[in-house]
């Protein structure tokens, strides 16, 4: 008798699941698309699996926060230009309503309006009036949205944010404020109209892991540059990193650079980031850039004074 064979092996009939849950997924833009657009909306910590359920709900509030940046700003600046603040609050309140998170509403919403309010003052496009009206109800928001805020585990890392005495800066900069509390850092906002004397004692007492200077002008650039050469010569902090945003340094392109800060941030969204990623700027390459950068940023330095006064 012939010896049966032995029967060949069959394929695992399990399912491969990786490949399964790949095939069954909905149509979606491409990852590099989602997970940038995802990354711009959400903080880290609030991004959910993404699981069959939960891909729809999140692709929907990405819609929603388009239609937010798109027709809810407009609505919003006109509202905070005319002085309104009843109008103004129900914009908001709008927002929230339709399932934008508090988060949201700081970042693509009443960032937005602010930066562009800095703009249209600067190009005398509205008055000094509607800047000042516009900032306030823009302020009085935000205090109220701050309690609306997710609040993440502690990170047991501490920040000082100082800013430029100007209601616009200082609203920018309590902004930053909130938005690094709610992700668990331990923050001190100092505000403006403090000297390099001031900021340096409490920075001795204080030892953050990080100092945010934000908005400042462009008569205060030499201060600036003269507090951090100070913190770079004393040498009692190394590990302390030091960040700047917003004002002079969003309009002057690589002003961080030469003025001697570690990192630079356009808003507070990217602040964050930075920080996060924990990345120091290289100082062997400090002392060479700002003699690269000098001059330009001078003459940019004295355009900006020419154009304030």
């Amino acid at each position: 008798q012939k010896r049966r064979s032995k029967p060949k092996n069959k394929p695992n009939s399990k399912p491969n699941l990786g490949n399964l849950w790949v095939k069954k997924l909905p149509k979606i833009p491409k990852l590099s698309i989602l997970t940038k657009e995802i990354f711009t909306a959400y903080p880290i910590y609030k991004l959910p699996k993404l699981t069959f359920g939960k891909i729809g709900k999140l692709r929907t509030k990405l819609r929603r926060i388009k239609m937010l940046s798109q027709g809810t700003l407009e609505k919003y600046l006109e509202t905070l230009l005319s002085g309104d603040r009843v109008k103004s609050r129900s914009v908001v309140e709008e927002a929230l309503q339709s399932g934008i998170t508090a988060h949201n509403v700081y970042l693509d919403l009443i960032w937005p309006a602010m930066v562009e309010i800095e703009k249209l003052i600067r190009s005398d496009k509205i008055t000094s009036i509607q800047e000042h009206l516009a900032t306030r109800i823009n302020r009085t928001i935000v205090d109220q949205l701050q309690n609306k805020l997710p609040r993440r585990q502690k990170r047991e890392k501490r920040v000082v944010i100082c800013c430029a005495q100007d209601q616009l800066q200082e609203l920018g900069a309590q902004m930053m404020t909130d938005l690094f509390e709610s992700d668990g850092w331990e923050v001190r906002f100092v505000g403006g109209g403090l000297n390099n004397d001031d900021i340096l004692e409490y920075i001795n007492d204080y030892a953050p892991k990080l100092l945010i200077i934000y908005g400042a002008q462009a008569s205060q650039a030499p201060g600036i540059r003269a507090l951090i050469d100070t913190i770079r010569n004393v040498n009692a902090w190394p590990d302390m990193r030091i960040m700047v945003s917003g004002g002079l340094f969003n309009r002057a392109e690589g002003l961080w650079e030469e003025i001697g800060a570690d990192m630079f941030a356009e808003n507070a969204s990217q602040a964050l980031q930075n920080a996060l990623t924990d990345q120091q700027f290289n100082p062997d390459n400090r002392t060479v850039k700002r003699k690269k950068r000098s001059s330009d940023c001078e003459s940019e330095i004295a355009e900006e004074i020419s154009a304030d006064y």
